[in-house]
């Protein structure tokens, strides 16, 4: 599935118990696909009304930069995927 100007991959994780949390793990292969390895922040994004969590490697912003711009740049992306892609293929 594609996404914009990248893949969407679909993957299945099990909820379990670690410590007295519960967790998902993540292979080695999915955090290389966003460039993560052992003791990287990552930003966790909640889409509660779709029922969706976002994770994705933290990056530190230019002094300026609201860092809710990338929230809402993602938000039109989706929005707007199917115009964007006709632009795309004219």
């Amino acid at each position: 599935m594609t996404i914009g100007a990248g893949r969407m991959e679909r993957t299945h994780r099990k909820v379990t118990k670690i410590g007295n949390s519960l967790g998902v793990t993540l292979n080695k292969e999915l955090l290389n696909k966003i460039n993560a390895d052992l003791g990287d922040d990552l930003e966790v994004i909640v889409k509660e009304n779709e029922g969706e969590i976002v994770l994705r490697k933290s990056t530190t912003l230019p002094q300026g930069i609201d860092p809710r711009f990338f929230e809402i740049f993602d938000e039109m992306m989706e929005q707007y995927h199917e115009t964007i892609e006709g632009l795309k293929n004219r």
